[in-house]
């Protein structure tokens, strides 16, 4: 189905009925209202008015719309701010942020979760029942502009009590984090402050706990308001909308209180933001990366364990990009189908009409300012047409797993050892490769079980925990681990027995070395795969294996040991693609390069294709194919559907 985001508040109410109308003749069915609205709602302390909202959800169910509610958590009004200053949230640098934008507040802060809880409560306890409510947002956006890591009085309050409960004993901190280094030790957990502006770098395993207290202070925060849902809301949906390359919190242990995941798609601006170079940011510039929403609906689709959204789906040019051109023409339905394609259950638009003020004035809906139709609101109405026509079967699971672990990037960010390391980009170069192979991926937290899968992908796991290393030994298919795997202890020091730790028991070898390597001072490999050139980092490995991969000085780049694999360098595209397409046949699976732009996604006995590029390109599909949308030769920005046995 197909939705859309509104703003009843923006707009007189003399255009809600026409809006509604014009909705539901589009053929949406889900409107997202709400999220933004507490001053409105609330307009002086303990003085609720729900007069206006109770009047747009009769309106838009006039029309047979359902309504996503969004609980107003994001945006404190000014007289709770001014009553309560304290909930302001402090940024890494030692200064508060004020009132005036959005997200304005610390998920420790005692005074903000209990308002939070009563706003959430007063919400639930009148549209809890409501017929037009099927389900309920919480908040919006959890660490937009920065906002999981706060360093305020109450952070480190909440903290040292973190600390204590984790560690019960300050001499157990003490071991953990190495604290005879430099002379940090603590007497007390009292003792211990935030890692902020210290004069050289915080220790390492403080700033990873702190990450950690992090994240889990937005998942109590997200539970508080699911706990008041669930007990007033009973049988409404409980979802959240995450964002896209985004590893400031861990999405799978917040999602285990929601009922599936939701997240806000915007190709362009991804893409702009993306290390990529030059050229391909002109490629792909009014596309997006041929990857990049599909790798967050996959992301996604885990974290919401086979359940998700896109709550918001670019229409048009968006406002906070370095540069926002204009999507390609077909490009939102495009989107739009390829959301499907991977499992979606809803698409929704932002927006229905582009707002002529404030921060995002410039930031394009459905329709204009005027009210008249924009480029998008014809290309959802064309997915709205096509879908009548088509039963989409559910979709099943993929060939190949790849384990996912926010906490690698923490780790990473800490001590990246290279300026060039990236986490989020290392994951993306594995998935990019088997896409272009076109094969289906599923993503995974590490420990989720890995049976069934042919092929399993590791990019970087650097602390590998107990259910993790037992995952791997359960895997009934190949597993490849990527460098600097098994790398850390849970309480980030190196392992004893060297890394890959506890990898040892899969894989007989050691990483007595690494180096991380300017761009462009390119090492050299060989063997049975061919030659390649690689960069930015390599490890030296003493191992009885023999390589698959050896480095010009000999040493080995790549070993494998029966059905585990271990590279030690960062890898090329090119090798990628021939180790994982050497893995994959291995496997029993089909891997085809795809022509450049060109990508494939099953959805049951279902194929999609879609062109990302501006040539003319012919859908893989064999002879005698039933298409149930487009055509074999598909033209730029198109998409086509095909089933196979």
């Amino acid at each position: 189905m197909l939705g859309v985001c509104y703003y009843p508040e923006h707009w007189p109410k003399a255009r809600w009925k026409e809006d509604a109308r014009r909705m539901r003749e589009l053929g949406l069915a889900y409107v997202r209202i709400g999220e933004f609205a507490w001053a409105l709602l609330e307009p002086a302390p303990g003085r609720p008015e729900w007069g206006w909202l109770d009047e747009a959800l009769a309106t838009l169910a006039g029309e047979g719309l359902e309504v996503v509610l969004g609980t107003p958590t994001a945006t404190p009004p000014k007289w709770l701010v001014d009553r309560y200053p304290e909930i302001l949230p402090v940024d890494k640098e030692g200064r508060r942020r004020n009132f005036g934008g959005r997200r304005h507040y610390c998920f420790s802060s005692p005074a903000y979760r209990e308002e939070a809880r009563r706003i959430v409560t007063l919400l639930a306890e009148r549209y809890g029942n409501h017929p037009a409510v099927a389900g309920f947002q919480t908040d919006n956006e959890y660490g937009c502009h920065g906002t999981v890591r706060c360093y305020c009085p109450r952070c480190r309050e909440a903290f040292q009590g973190w600390l204590a409960r984790r560690y019960g004993e300050v001499e157990a901190l003490n071991e953990a984090w190495g604290t005879a280094f430099w002379s940090q030790r603590y007497r007390d957990f009292a003792e211990v402050e935030l890692p902020h502006l210290t004069v050289a770098e915080p220790n390492p395993s403080h700033l990873l706990d702190y990450y950690r207290f992090a994240s889990d202070q937005v998942r109590a925060f997200n539970r508080l308001q699911v706990e008041v849902l669930r007990a007033l809301a009973p049988g409404k949906f409980v979802t959240h909308n995450f964002m896209g390359f985004f590893t400031d919190l861990d999405p799978f242990a917040l999602a285990e209180d929601l009922d599936f995941a939701s997240w806000d798609s915007y190709p362009l601006g991804f893409t702009d933001l993306m290390p990529l170079s030059q050229e391909e940011k002109a490629r792909w510039a009014r596309t997006g990366h041929p990857d990049v929403a599909a790798f967050h609906h996959d992301l996604y689709r885990g974290v919401g364990r086979g359940r998700f959204w896109v709550m918001e789906q670019q229409p048009g040019p968006v406002n906070w990009a370095p540069h926002n051109p204009s999507p390609a023409p077909g490009m939102v339905r495009l989107w739009t189908w390829e959301a499907l394609a991977h499992g979606a259950e809803v698409v929704a638009y932002f927006r229905w009409r582009q707002v002529p003020f404030a921060q995002e004035q410039m930031h394009a809906g459905l329709n204009r300012p005027d009210y008249a139709p924009d480029v998008g609101f014809y290309e959802a109405g064309q997915v709205a047409e096509e879908l009548k026509g088509l039963k989409l079967p559910p979709p099943g699971r993929s060939p190949v797993g790849l384990v996912y672990d926010p906490e690698a990037a923490w780790v990473y960010e800490i001590q990246p050892q290279g300026a060039e390391w990236s986490y989020l980009g290392l994951v993306y170069l594995f998935y990019s490769a088997l896409r272009r192979l076109g094969l289906d991926v599923d993503f995974l937290p590490p420990g989720a079980s890995l049976r069934g899968y042919p092929l399993v992908v590791v990019p970087s796991l650097p602390i590998v925990g107990g259910e993790a290393l037992k995952a791997f030994q359960e895997a009934e298919g190949s597993v490849l681990f990527g460098p600097r795997s098994g790398s850390k202890t849970a309480t980030f020091q190196i392992p004893p027995e060297l890394p890959p730790g506890p990898l040892q028991a899969l894989l007989p070898l050691k990483v007595v070395r690494v180096e991380s390597l300017l761009p462009g001072l390119g090492e050299p490999v060989e063997g049975a795969l061919g030659k390649y050139t690689l960069g930015l980092w390599r490890e030296w490995v003493e191992s009885p294996l023999e390589p698959l991969l050896r480095f010009g000085d000999g040493r080995g780049a790549l070993f494998r040991s029966g059905r585990y694999l271990y590279l030690a360098a960062w890898p090329s595209r090119e090798l990628l693609e021939a180790l994982l397409g050497l893995l994959a046949k291995e496997a029993g699976l089909s891997p085809r390069p795809l022509a450049e732009g060109l990508r494939l996604r099953r959805r049951g006995p279902w194929v999609f294709a879609f062109n990302y590029g501006p040539e003319v390109v012919e859908a893989p599909a064999p002879e005698g194919a039933r298409f149930l949308l487009g055509k074999r030769w598909l033209p730029p920005y198109e998409v086509a559907v095909w089933e196979e046995a």
